[in-house]
Parts: structure tokens; sequence; C-alpha cells
């Protein structure tokens, strides 16, 4: 196996915090994002939807979603459990990671890749060049807020967002809140 990062970028950090916790040891080939190195025929044959992260199996496989890596390497190394040890708590870790990236990572991602000098013309993933929506910066940061509200309440009564121990699901939680200082959006006193 051979896993394909980006130091700063949020969803390989999730798979690289996923490793750590499982104690694998896998390979790492780094991919310039900021110099485009994404976009280079090279990288676009292991993934053309020029995103990272990557997972390049040993029969070649390239797994280009983090779900689906984090799922791979949880059949290959499945201790500690971070998807669950029944087909309930998977589900609801399942569940609450879909939600985390949707209402929050995504949210996050909306402000500051709509905001960020670095992202014009390149406001959204993937080879094609989309420009800038300043307008949604402030709606991305309103998401955000909304986002941390919900994450609160959800972990009022309890250390982990799904039963007893942590999970995927915490991960993606973690990311997200702590890539919310890229839009200047402190973790609430509350």
């Amino acid at each position: 196996m051979r896993f394909f990062d980006c130091q700063p970028a949020p969803s390989p950090r999730r798979v690289r915090i996923f490793i750590a916790e499982k104690g694998a040891d896998i390979p790492v080939q780094q991919v310039d994002l900021g110099s485009g190195e994404h976009l280079g025929e090279a990288f676009r044959k292991i993934n053309p939807d020029c995103t990272v992260p990557v997972l390049e199996l040993d029969n070649g496989t390239a797994l280009t979603e983090t779900i689906a890596i984090c799922d791979y390497l949880e059949s290959q190394f499945p201790e500690p459990p971070l998807l669950g040890d029944s087909p309930e708590t998977r589900a609801q870790i399942l569940q609450w990671n879909a939600k985390i990236e949707s209402q929050g990572l995504a949210a996050v991602a909306e402000s500051f890749r709509n905001h960020a000098k670095g992202f014009r013309g390149r406001s959204l993933t993937g080879p094609e060049g989309f420009e800038q929506i300043p307008e949604l910066v402030p709606r991305g940061r309103r998401r955000v807020e909304v986002f941390m509200a919900k994450l609160d309440a959800h972990l009022q009564d309890r250390p982990f967002i799904c039963g007893d121990t942590f999970s995927m699901a915490d991960i993606t939680a973690l990311v997200t809140i702590d890539m919310s200082a890229w839009i200047k959006l402190p973790i609430p006193e509350s």
C-alpha cells in the first residue's frame, strides 16, 4: 500500500489520524497541492479526480474517498475499531460522519475556498477550475456556527460522538473544528 497525502489538507489529515490510531505503518507520498502537482498527468493516472487522499493498494487499485479508505483500513487493521464494534454502532458512526462532513466540513470549505486568494479559479476540488463566489463566504460561516451548536448539544452528555469510544466521527469532527480556524471562526466560549 501507499498513501498519497498533503500535509495541510483536511481530508488526508483524517486518514492520517485513522492510520495513527490503528498503529499501521503505511508508506506515504506527499502531493504538493500548492504547486498543482495533483493536476499533472502523473497524479491524474492515480486519481483522475485530482484529489487527495488516495490509498493505492498493492494490486494498483486506488481508493480515493476518505470513508472508503478508512473502511478498507478498518478491515485490514481491525483494532481498535474506529467504525464501530456492532452493526448499530457502525451505522451511527457512518451517519454522524456523513452529517459532520456535509454540515460542518463542507461549510468550512465553502467559506474558505471562496475567500482564500490561493483558491482563485479553484474554489471546488477536482480537475476543472471554478471561480470563487464571495457571497458563499458568510453563508459558509453561518452554516459552521449552526453545525457547532448542533455538535455541542449532541456532546453535552457524552464524551464521544457515538458510543463510548473514539471513532471516525470524532476524527472528522476534530478536523472540522480545527479547520474552522482557517475562516477565523473560533470555538465558541459557550
